[in-house]
């Protein structure tokens, strides 16, 4: 028997390989298996298919092993795989490198320790013991004191040979000497949640009963759940998760955020306890092991995590849930496979037959259309849970603030100033969003006007005052600050606000506040977004400071007031989606005020007071900013009314880059009708890390493709034959499918 084999490589090449004998009844489809390739020596693929014969009558070398004696893939999980590779043009490898990495398998066992036991001792042999080996006596006392067992590792401060130690004691039978199996704590990873009996609401029942009946008939069905923030979205996954359980059925609950991750399990485990699994990239290797091999063996009833989540070999699932669908963060944007988790999710809800909801405050405009055309079920949650009501909204013009007091750099404004001075009165919390790092984000010269930019990318350099260091926050590159102008001595200033400048400011103002920081600075290290959030939940600090990771998905009782710093940040990027996303920021961050029983506000700074966006969302006005939004895509054919793709070229020499991205525009001048071909022009973001971008947008509309099949035949004709993402004469092509930005 034979098998064809794909590499977690670019090319769409399989390569076969001969199944030695004692492997003929484990090998199959979608098996993972290690075998040669070339110079790389043996290298882990995926069987993508197995035959009785071949044609080629070289020398076929052997596949060298199974990685997996029980395939982690089932039927339904393959498929899924299966069309992720064909609908986002990527290699079946590369989608299975990305949906189970490597390392992991169902055998993996816990960290092997030893640990050590006192046996029964008299005070005579414990006083001999004491004269002619008083060390050893010593390491035995202090296993004692810890009650008689412990780790061996946990004796090193009384010896730095506690391990030989423990063995001279074991062959005077003093103590007793087992390897055991740690498993790994994953506690850090959840905030406690207290338990509580939560009634539902009319309106909430209602969307839980409506859900319940496909649940019940195990098909496939989608819904958008659009509820206005606070109005309890997370207790309704709750109830379906219970009744998913009851029918013997699992459940996915996806999250844009990881800082979201840990406060939502804590949720859920008040309720499902030990059978909540956490899935995210920032576990270690440790705990995403362990996971993974527990989910294999069908340990937990409910999985919570980020978008990779989506592909965890969990069985008999019933219920899928997508929260906050519309955010960018589900999108992989590198390596491919570049999908959404958003469309994944759908697509294994469909194979799986399970109920699917797509839930948020601010749905995509994409999910908004679809189910105003009926592709998706409407369900609206319209009112907040309990004695709850939506915030007072406060517009200031950043403009007229600036003007009255004479002062271009203003920060806070009088009246959030003010606000933030009566929350600290009554011990009531507050968050405060700035949604960017750093403490300034340009360094500019008083004389000429330049400003200090990456060396490696077409992006200026944020100041970092905790570090005294500029840096780029794309290919975080470092510099040190200079004393003057590198071009004509001039002075330097600072230009712009980062989350360090808010922090500063609020400290000036207030110096007794408590506070805490919550952005990529803050949370590198291992469980800092659990303890900040438990700190904040427990009222340990006043004022939450942070980037759009705080804007959706918290819920704190006590918080009574939102400050939106600046509300422009992000508004006139050169991207087709930068006012819905706007629009989405200020709608939930200012949603997280006021979600308990005493009332909230919010006030939103901003230097555009009449934008479509940032009026809407002041309002709360849903409905009147996405048909505004709908009717620009529809002029322009952008999604939802057309299929999008992305080609990017890259390389360290422009005039390489843009002649191929040329070249390749003249090869597809015939073209299907209805289909439009943007460029070849630079990205916005011209260089990254040193590599010179071009990029050609493709749009095909949707009322003369309907499903997209000849969109897709076209690119892939066009693009994946033409060579993939394999560096061609040092420029190398990618293809997104779909794209979220277009920077």
């Amino acid at each position: 028997m034979y098998a064809n084999v794909s590499f977690p490589i670019s090319s769409w090449k399989v390569f076969t390989y001969r199944v030695p004998a004692e492997l003929n009844s484990i090998i199959q489809t979608g098996s993972r298996v290690r075998a040669p390739l070339g110079s790389r020596g043996s290298v882990q693929g995926v069987v993508v298919g197995l035959e009785e014969q071949v044609r080629f009558k070289g020398r076929i070398q052997p596949i060298s092993e199974v990685v997996d004696d029980v395939p982690l893939l089932d039927q339904k999980l393959w498929e899924l795989l299966s069309w992720v590779s064909q609908y986002y043009l990527t290699p079946i490898g590369q989608v299975m490198r990305s949906a189970i990495p490597p390392r992991l398998s169902r055998d993996y066992e816990g960290a092997q320790l030893l640990e050590v036991s006192v046996l029964e001792a008299s005070v005579e042999t414990i006083e001999l013991l004491s004269r002619k080996a008083p060390k050893q006596h010593d390491l035995f006392m202090a296993i004692l004191e810890t009650g008689g067992k412990t780790l061996v590792r946990n004796l090193s401060h009384i010896s730095n040979r506690a391990s030989a130690v423990c063995r001279a004691l074991e062959k005077k039978n003093f103590v007793e000497l087992n390897t055991v199996v740690r498993e790994p704590s994953l506690k850090r990873l959840k905030v406690e949640s207290v338990k509580k009996d939560v009634k539902l609401t009319p309106e909430q029942k209602q969307i839980a009963d409506t859900v319940s009946h496909p649940l019940e008939k195990g098909g496939f069905e989608a819904f958008l759940l659009h509820g206005v923030t606070g109005s309890g979205k997370t207790e309704v996954y709750i109830h379906l998760a219970r009744e998913a359980e009851k029918l013997g059925r699992t459940s996915i609950i996806l999250l844009p955020e990881i800082s979201l991750t840990p406060q939502i399990a804590g949720r859920f485990c008040s309720v499902f306890g030990e059978r909540v699994a956490i899935w995210h990239s920032r576990m270690t290797q440790a705990e995403r092991r362990w996971t993974w091999r527990q989910i294999c063996e069908g340990h937990y009833s409910v999985i919570v995590g980020a978008r990779s989540a989506i592909f965890t070999p969990l069985k008999n699932i019933g219920l899928i849930v997508i929260d906050e669908e519309q955010e960018s963060s589900f999108k992989q944007e590198s390596p491919a496979p570049r999908y959404n988790a958003r469309d994944v999710a759908l697509m294994r809800g469909k194979l799986s037959s399970a109920v699917t909801i797509l839930a948020g405050a601010t749905p995509s405009i994409e999910s908004f259309y679809n189910q105003a055309m009926g592709k998706l079920r409407s369900l609206r949650l319209s009112s907040r849970f309990g004695n709850a009501h939506y915030p007072k909204v406060h517009v200031v013009d950043m403009n007229r603030e600036r003007d009255i007091r004479e002062d271009p750099s203003v920060t806070l404004s009088r009246l959030l100033s003010e606000k933030i001075a009566e929350r600290l009165d009554k011990k009531e919390q507050i968050i405060l969003l700035q949604n960017r790092r750093g403490f300034a984000s340009v360094m500019i010269c008083r004389d000429c006007g330049e400003t200090e930019v990456c060396k490696h990318c077409q992006v200026s350099l944020t100041f970092h005052k905790h570090e005294h260091l500029l840096k780029c926050h794309y290919c975080d590159a470092r510099r040190s600050v200079p004393a003057c102008c590198l071009k004509c001595g001039g002075g330097l200033r600072l230009g712009g606000t980062g989350t360090q400048k808010v922090e500063e400011v609020l400290v000036r103002k207030f110096p007794n506040i408590r506070y805490v920081r919550m952005d990529l600075d803050t949370t590198r290290g291992k469980g800092a977004y659990a303890e900040i959030l438990h700190r904040f939940g427990n009222g340990q600090v006043d004022v939450l400071i942070g980037t759009q990771m705080i804007a959706k998905g918290l819920d704190f009782p006590n918080v009574t007031l939102v400050g939106v710093v600046d509300a422009d940040t992000g508004l006139f990027l050169p991207d087709f989606r930068a006012g819905e996303r706007t629009f989405q920021l200020i709608y939930q961050v200012a949603g997280r005020s006021g979600r308990g029983d005493k009332p909230g506000e919010a006030v939103i700074q901003t230097s555009n007071p009449d934008d479509p966006a940032i009026k809407s969302a002041s309002q709360l006005d849903f409905d009147t900013y996405y048909n505004i939004c709908l009717n620009e895509r529809k002029e322009l054919m952008y999604p939802p009314f057309s299929w999008m793709s992305r080609v990017e070229l890259s390389g360290r020499d422009r005039d390489k880059v843009k002649s191929r991205a040329d070249n390749l525009v003249k090869k597809i001048q015939e073209r299907p009708k209805g289909m439009e071909v943007i460029g070849p022009a630079p990205c916005p973001l011209e260089r990254i890390r040193g590599q010179f971008r071009y990029q050609i947008i493709l749009k095909s509309m949707k009322s003369k493709d309907r499903n997209g099949e000849r969109f897709h035949a076209f690119l892939s004709r066009h693009f994946c034959e033409e060579g993939g993402a394999q560096p061609k004469s040092g420029v190398r092509m990618t293809i997104d499918i779909d794209p979220v930005s277009l920077l």
